[in-house]
């Protein structure tokens, strides 16, 4: 049995097709095939099913992948645990971010961190909350930033900053006479979120239980879009209004959009970062997050 048998059978249990998985290892087919059977014929059991259309892991088989992910992820730290010993800027850091933040703070952290630490580059990660979740568990990401609650076992999040939500409207619409906003005063209004999968979609609606009967009932209209800044667009034609994070509020015309803050107590997240108990890297830990905040100043 070896690591990189290990690593095999974790990716085809991810991939769920042996051509995929063998590609993802840089590997040929046949490699790969016979390295599993291999190892099935050791361990004395099937680690998957095969038909011609699809694989399968077995009731042991999951166990076993299982397990297996958490070997790689121990032989990893046994590399970082080497790094750090040199110098834990030297190598590149895997930091990723959730799809409403990422656009908004990598612009202003990545010239802190490059200029902090300009031997360790940063591979970056915008997707949702759950795929986040699993790459840092897996080890494919070292840190990620989002939106709390988020509770994971054996990973430690550190709370970076907290940003109000704000009402985006046409420059002509009624309540750009209002000094500040009533969510109540949105249930009669077609109002644009994004869609199914976004947490800030549910944060909006957890924090404005206004807005969450909206979703249940006929009045007005909830409108998806695909992105933030998408939201924005459509906002400008005049299609609806929407809530959106502060930080979100850069590049906006201001010939045609306005806001205006909710009425307090206003609703806000806490933007925090994420990262496993075990990832040996402190120091870079540390450095984001001082840079994080560094940056969340100065914006």
């Amino acid at each position: 049995m070896t690591l990189t048998e290990l690593r095999y059978i974790v990716t085809v249990a991810q991939e769920r097709h042996f051509g995929r998985a063998a590609e993802k290892c840089h590997v040929s087919q046949p490699t790969l095939s016979v390295a599993i059977k291999k190892l099935e014929s050791e361990l004395g059991i099937a680690i998957f099913e095969r038909s011609k259309s699809s694989v399968t892991v077995t009731p042991l088989g999951e166990k076993i992948v299982a397990q297996a992910q958490r070997v790689l992820e121990e032989s990893r730290a046994i590399k970082d645990i080497a790094s750090a010993g040199k110098d834990q800027f030297s190598t590149p850091l895997k930091l990723g971010a959730i799809f409403t933040i990422g656009p908004y703070l990598f612009p202003h952290l990545v010239p802190h961190m490059h200029k902090a630490a300009p031997a360790m580059p940063l591979y970056l990660e915008e997707n949702y909350t759950g795929v986040l979740r699993k790459q840092l568990r897996d080890g494919e990401l070292d840190a990620i930033v989002v939106a709390l609650p988020f509770n994971e076992p054996d990973v430690v999040t550190r709370p970076l900053y907290q940003e109000k939500f704000v009402v985006v409207m046409p420059i002509s619409h009624p309540l750009a006479n209002q000094v500040d906003i009533d969510p109540e005063q949105l249930i009669d209004l077609d109002l644009l979120m994004l869609g199914e999968g976004h947490c800030f979609r549910d944060q909006v609606f957890e924090h404005c239980p206004a807005l969450h009967r909206k979703q249940h009932s006929r009045v007005g209209s909830v409108l998806e879009g695909s992105s933030l800044e998408t939201l924005k667009h459509m906002v400008a034609t005049g299609l609806g209004v929407t809530v959106l994070p502060e930080s979100a509020l850069g590049n906006m015309d201001g010939n045609l959009l306005v806001t205006r803050p909710f009425r307090e107590p206003a609703p806000f997240r806490t933007v925090a970062l994420a990262w496993r108990a075990s990832f040996p890297r402190g120091n870079a830990i540390d450095l984001i997050i001082e840079q994080a905040k560094q940056c969340r100043m100065s914006a």
